[in-house]
């Protein structure tokens, strides 16, 4: 992809950024409705061992970044199901448990080629080209899992008594919702990181929920703040010299102050 459109290393990481920034306001769409942050924020760091592990052995960070992250999603569905436990104590426990296992993994192998903030802030500047096409593919299954299932993944989010009493099923539904979100994570975590991922996901979804109501705007605009913030981490990093992943994490922790503060001045004005 890279060599056909004759791109050099910063244009390569325009066009990540660009997938990335919309992957990721479509997925955060779905975590804010669904009310999966915190789920999502424990994925993040589910992730960081499977990546250390990968380097260890010497495959793809995406592949054990996953494989650990299904463990894990496991272990905390199997948490959830316990007398008395709930998702946020499940989430909890795998979010500090897999931070922790990660440290150790790294203490043990101190010599590995792959430096720490590769696994916690990415690195979008050296995506391999494999990393990139699987995120086109992703962006683009997403894109066909709205079309194809939009209806249904809107009404359960909104209405999940309802959406059972209409008899669908709300366990299916459930699964591509995690599934499109443990992708997203997994496959982000080569350009921006297992801890920066949940500022790209939550932050542009939060922001567009801030400055509209409809879904259907909700996604428009989470998808352009999620490339906005993107590109302009990468501007920034490039003209400041500061690291991509934190810039493009701070831009979108920019874009919601602002949407927040434009919310605000609507509702002073509305009062008034």
């Amino acid at each position: 992809m890279i060599e056909a459109l004759g791109l050099d290393y910063f244009g390569a990481a325009v066009l990540a950024g660009v997938i990335v920034g919309a992957l990721c306001g479509l997925v955060g769409v779905l975590v804010l409705l669904r009310r999966r942050a915190f789920y999502t924020v424990a994925l993040t760091h589910a992730t960081f061992p499977g990546g250390v592990a990968a380097a260890v052995l010497g495959v793809n960070i995406s592949i054990g970044a996953g494989v650990f992250g299904l463990v894990l999603v496991g272990l905390m569905t199997w948490l959830t199901s316990i007398r008395r436990q709930g998702e946020q104590v499940a989430a909890g426990v795998v979010l500090s448990f897999g931070y922790a296992l990660g440290q150790v993994l790294l203490s043990l192998n101190t010599n590995l080629p792959v430096k720490v903030d590769t696994f916690l802030a990415g690195s979008i500047l050296a995506i391999p080209r494999e990393n990139l096409l699987a995120l086109a593919v992703l962006l683009a299954a997403v894109g066909v899992c709205y079309a194809a299932f939009g209806k249904e993944l809107l009404f359960s989010s909104f209405d999940r008594r309802g959406f059972r009493a209409a008899g669908y099923s709300e366990e299916l539904v459930d699964l591509l919702a995690l599934g499109l979100i443990t992708l997203t994570v997994v496959l982000a975590m080569p350009a921006i990181g297992s801890i920066l991922a949940i500022a790209m996901i939550a932050a542009p979804a939060a922001a567009a929920r801030k400055l509209v109501k409809r879904v259907g705007w909700m996604l428009i605009l989470a998808v352009v703040f999620g490339v906005l913030a993107a590109v302009a981490g990468l501007v920034v990093s490039r003209e400041w010299g500061v690291a991509a992943g934190g810039a493009m994490a701070l831009a979108a922790a920019l874009i919601y102050v602002l949407a927040s503060g434009v919310d605000a001045a609507r509702r002073l004005v509305h009062t008034r």
